[in-house]
């Protein structure tokens, strides 16, 4: 007899418990609805900014001499994406292509294997999104090789991954 009445009891209190009142979901949800204008300012935007995508370069261009790591996050940093910059913008019969776009990938390999290392720097937005464009960028090596352009789409992307780049390297973060 006690194991019916605590059974009886046990399933009652579960019950109770399974089906909230309709006036504590109404209110949660109206808390909700209300509280949603004053949030939504605080919370960040994705980049969408609007990226000027550059004609791609067929010509001649300044072939750089400061390949490889300084080994100061900073410095490194911006160098690999003024390099990317350019290896992006190039196009089909750009002289030198392929041997900028062979430096390029090492330079990139070098900088990924030695700053992930470290987790003051691994933690910063520059590098999460640097790393991003660095694992695009060397994607598509990896697929097309070193003489064929990037596309539009792609361009347009890491354009806007090096604007945001900037902008964190600008801010020290």
């Amino acid at each position: 007899m006690r194991i019916v009445i605590f059974a009886l009891l046990v399933s009652a209190a579960a019950a109770y418990q399974a089906t909230p009142s309709a006036r504590r979901t109404f209110l949660q949800k109206s808390a909700l609805v209300a509280a949603s204008p004053l949030v939504s300012p605080l919370l960040p935007l994705p980049a969408s900014a609007e990226v000027v995508v550059p004609e791609q370069i067929t010509t001649e261009f300044p072939f750089p001499e400061d390949w490889g790591l300084t080994f100061k996050y900073e410095e490194d940093a911006s160098k690999v994406r003024e390099h990317m910059l350019l290896a992006t913008g190039l196009g089909k019969g750009a002289p030198k292509m392929e041997a900028y776009g062979k430096n390029m990938k090492k330079e990139m390999v070098d900088f990924v294997s030695y700053y992930r290392r470290f987790p003051a720097v691994a933690g910063k937005p520059s590098f999460s999104t640097l790393y991003t464009a660095i694992n695009v960028l060397a994607g598509h090596y990896t697929s097309y090789g070193f003489k064929y352009p990037l596309p539009e789409k792609r361009r347009k992307r890491l354009y806007q991954e090096y604007a945001e780049v900037e902008k964190s390297l600008k801010r020290g973060r």
